[in-house]
């Protein structure tokens, strides 16, 4: 309204003088002249019939209408303001707040919660140096605090780690590797940039502390501690894994082990103790053992053969379950080389026997 008011006065007041016409203009005609005529006419002569005085009555009630209406006009136009610094004043206001409900919020009330927002977030600002002060004086207890637990975590791996060892060497002993040895490594790498004080020294630290662990094996003596994973073969790796997992007897949550190579070089009674601490293995995951010791395969719960077929043109290969006599007969191939021997399948059943017993 207030951006309009000149139109709407110039509009007001061409009709005010339509309805009432213009003091400075007595030449014009205006409807309530008009209608004022009409009705002296008719009035003058209503006596000399009822009809024409009903007429009479509705044009006074016409020239009454036109004059209260032209009086609202009037009233309408002076009560306009067109103030041209007050609408400029609104027109800004308007302005403003179209921007910020682009930037902030589809609606007023979107842009007071934001106000309200970011007032919050400027007293927080005002006190940053306080807080920063709290947040240090925690970091740094909290700091202190994990090289404490880092150091009790060290502490514990070196204990635990001697008798870990004991009890894997103790193991592999039996898995045709008497002389072996094993060892822990436990290291840690000092830095200058953002490291964890732990025993008067500033360390890395990642998410299982501040230990570097490492398992170190020595196979024969005078061989000094390598790597396992560059100081032992193959069948070596396998046995000191498996040595490793029967220590651990269940607490490791691995669902299955594959062991591969696990016997080799060993034969008679050291291949017997690889069969029952694979056996012993089984009892809490599953265990998958690739081997060609009748010892060993005789104390699996499931014997699988890979057979290889030729029909002459295509050679094909396939796995087959042995059980019952089956498995007599590939335990006496194992053993020595052919099926019908009396004594081998003799030594056969003899081996499954001494399996489900020593179990």
């Amino acid at each position: 309204r207030l951006g309009h008011a000149e139109a709407l006065a110039s509009a007001a007041a061409v009709a005010h003088t339509a309805l009432a016409g213009n003091p400075e203009d007595p030449e014009g005609v205006d409807a309530a002249t008009l209608v004022a005529g009409a009705h002296r006419a008719v009035e003058a002569v209503r006596s000399h019939d009822p009809a024409l005085a009903g007429l009479a009555d509705r044009i006074g009630e016409v020239g009454i209408l036109l004059s209260d209406v032209a009086g609202d006009l009037a009233g309408y136009a002076d009560n306009l303001d067109a103030d041209p610094i007050r609408l400029a004043a609104v027109e800004e206001r308007r302005a403003a707040l179209t921007q910020l409900t682009r930037k902030y919020g589809e609606t007023i009330a979107d842009v007071l919660v934001w106000a309200e927002q970011g007032a919050a977030r400027l007293a927080e600002l005002d006190g940053d140096d306080d807080r920063i002060g709290e947040l240090t004086a925690e970091c740094d207890a909290l700091r202190t605090e994990l090289g404490e637990l880092a150091q009790a975590l060290t502490d514990a791996r070196t204990e635990a780690a001697g008798r870990f060892a004991e009890s894997v060497t103790a193991e592999l002993a039996s898995l045709a590797m008497p002389h072996a040895r094993v060892t822990f490594a436990i290291r840690q790498t000092e830095t200058e940039e953002d490291g964890i004080e732990v025993g008067g020294r500033p360390v890395v630290f990642g998410p299982h502390g501040a230990d570097e662990v490492e398992l170190l094996l020595a196979p024969h003596p005078g061989a000094p501690p390598r790597p396992i994973a560059k100081g032992a073969s193959g069948g070596e790796l396998s046995r000191v894994m498996l040595a490793v997992e029967v220590v651990f007897a269940g607490s490791d949550p691995v669902p299955t082990y594959l062991f591969d190579e696990v016997d080799a070089g060993v034969g008679g009674k050291a291949a017997v103790e690889v069969g029952r601490r694979l056996a012993r293995l089984a009892r809490s995951a599953q265990v998958v053992v690739v081997t060609h010791l009748p010892q060993v395969a005789a104390f699996a719960d499931r014997h699988l053969v890979v057979e290889k077929t030729n029909d002459g043109s295509v050679t094909r290969s396939g796995v087959k379950a042995m059980e019952g006599e089956d498995r007599v007969r590939e335990l006496s191939r194992m053993l020595a080389g052919q099926e019908d021997s009396e004594l081998a399948r003799a030594h056969a059943e003899e081996l499954l026997e001494a399996a489900r017993a020593g179990r």
